[in-house]
C-alpha cells in the first residue's frame, strides 16, 4: 500500500507532504517496499499517528471489569472506528479474586480487526479511601507486590500501569519492589508535596488523571501537583472532555509541566459511544446526560468521551494542534515503553495511521 498526497505528522510537530509505503502492517523505505498496486490518495488530508488510549475502562456498552473477552472486542472494536489503534484497557477497584478473573478475560479477546491490545492499567485497589472518587472503599486493598507480579505473569506482562496512592501503608516499599517493573502512577491520594516526592524520588514518575482525585495546588501546599511539576521525568495525564478539568487548567498543565510531559486520556467507561442513560462502573451506577457521567452523590465517574473527541476538545480550548497531537500519540507511547512500536509516523514503525480533513474530521483508520 502507498499512501501519497497527505500531509504527514512529523516527530517534531511539524507536517511534510509526502509518500508512505507499506509492507504487512510497516512503514518501510521505498527501496523495501513490494508493489500490491494499491494506491490511497490522500490530498487535502493530514495523516496522524493512530492515537494510543493508556486509560480507558470502557465503551460501547461494555467495561473491561466485566470480563468479558466478547466485551472487550467490542471497546476493541469501537476504539478503532474513532481513531485509537493502541489501547490500554484500564481496571477498577475489585476483590483479588474478581481481578484475576478480569485480568484473564484479555486471552482471546485479540483480533486483527481492532485496536491493538498494548498494556493493561491497574487503576486500584492500591488507592487513598479519602480520594476513592468511582472507587469502592470496601475493595481498597494494602500495595501488594506480589498479586501484581501474578497478574502480569497470567497475562504475559501486559500490565503496564499500576496505580498507587503514595500516603498509604506499604506504598514506598511497593515503589522500591516495583519501579522496574511496571510504570507506576501516583493517583486517587490525599498525599502531600513530601509525600509525593519521596515516591516520585523511589521511581514513581507518572500521574493518573491530573487535579481529579488529589489535593489541589496549593500555594503553600502544592500537594502531588506540585512535586509533579518538580520531577522532570514525571507525566501527568489529563482527561479533557470539557466536564473533568476546565480549560483554563488544561492550559495550565501543559504550560506547567511542557507539552512533552502531558499525556490525554479519555478515562472512558462504558456509556462512551451510547446514549443518556443509567449505567454501571466499578459496582456502582452511573448516570450520563451530554457525555457527562456522575454517581448518585454527583462525583464524576469517568469520561463519555472517546480519545479523539478529547483530543480536539484539547485543541478547541487553545492547546495548539501540534501539542495535542502529541499528547495523545507519541507522548502515552513513551509513558508505558512502546513507542519504538507506536506512537509516530516512522520508517519501521506499525502502519497506525489516521487520515483527517483539516478539521480533523476523521475519514480513514488504516
Amino acid at each position: 500500500m502507498i499512501i501519497k498526497g497527505g500531509k504527514v505528522f512529523q516527530e517534531d510537530g511539524s507536517f511534510l507532504e509526502q509518500a508512505l509505503y507499506i509492507n504487512d502492517h510497516r512503514l518501510v523505505d521505498k527501496a523495501e517496499y513490494q508493489d500490491d498496486e494499491k494506491v490511497i490518495d490522500a490530498e487535502g488530508l493530514l495523516v496522524l499517528p493512530g492515537l494510543v488510549d493508556i486509560h480507558s475502562h470502557g465503551a460501547a456498552g461494555e467495561d473491561f471489569s466485566d470480563g468479558n473477552p466478547e466485551g472487550l472486542k467490542k471497546i476493541l472494536q469501537y476504539e478503532k472506528c474513532c481513531g485509537i489503534t493502541s489501547y490500554c484497557p484500564t481496571s477498577m477497584t475489585f476483590p483479588k479474586e474478581r481481578l484475576r478473573q478480569i485480568f484473564a478475560s484479555i486471552k482471546g479477546a485479540q483480533t486483527e480487526e481492532e485496536a491493538k491490545v498494548v498494556g493493561i492499567n491497574m487503576e486500584g485497589p492500591f488507592l487513598d479511601p479519602a480520594k476513592k472518587g468511582a472507587h469502592v472503599e470496601e475493595w481498597i486493598a494494602a500495595p501488594d507486590a506480589a498479586f501484581v507480579r501474578e497478574l502480569n505473569q497470567d497475562v504475559d506482562g501486559l500490565v503496564r500501569l499500576v496505580t498507587l496512592a503514595p500516603n498509604m501503608d506499604g506504598a514506598e516499599e511497593f515503589i522500591k519492589e516495583m519501579h522496574e517493573e511496571v510504570c507506576i502512577s501516583l493517583g486517587h491520594t490525599a498525599a502531600d508535596y513530601d509525600c509525593a516526592s519521596r515516591a516520585m524520588k523511589l521511581g514513581a514518575h507518572h500521574v493518573t488523571h491530573l487535579y481529579n482525585a488529589m489535593q489541589p495546588f496549593g500555594h503553600r501546599a502544592p500537594g502531588l501537583i506540585g512535586a509533579a511539576m518538580d520531577d522532570p521525568e514525571c507525566m501527568v495525564e489529563l482527561i479533557c472532555d470539557g466536564y473533568h478539568i476546565h480549560p483554563s487548567a488544561i492550559r495550565a498543565a501543559f504550560r506547567l509541566f511542557g507539552p512533552e510531559r502531558v499525556i490525554l486520556i479519555s478515562d472512558s467507561m462504558r456509556a462512551t459511544g451510547m446514549e443518556n442513560g443509567t449505567y454501571e462502573l466499578g459496582g456502582q451506577e452511573v448516570t450520563v446526560k451530554d457525555r457527562k457521567a456522575v454517581l448518585k452523590d454527583g462525583t464524576l465517574a469517568g469520561s463519555a468521551t472517546n480519545l479523539y473527541g478529547c483530543m480536539c476538545k484539547a485543541i478547541e480550548f487553545g492547546i495548539p494542534l501540534e501539542q495535542a497531537i502529541m499528547a495523545a500519540t507519541a507522548n502515552p507511547a513513551r509513558s508505558i515503553g512502546i513507542f519504538d512500536r507506536v506512537g509516530s509516523i516512522r520508517i519501521g514503525k506499525q502502519a497506525d495511521l489516521l487520515l483527517v480533513s483539516e478539521n480533523l474530521e476523521l475519514k480513514r483508520v488504516i
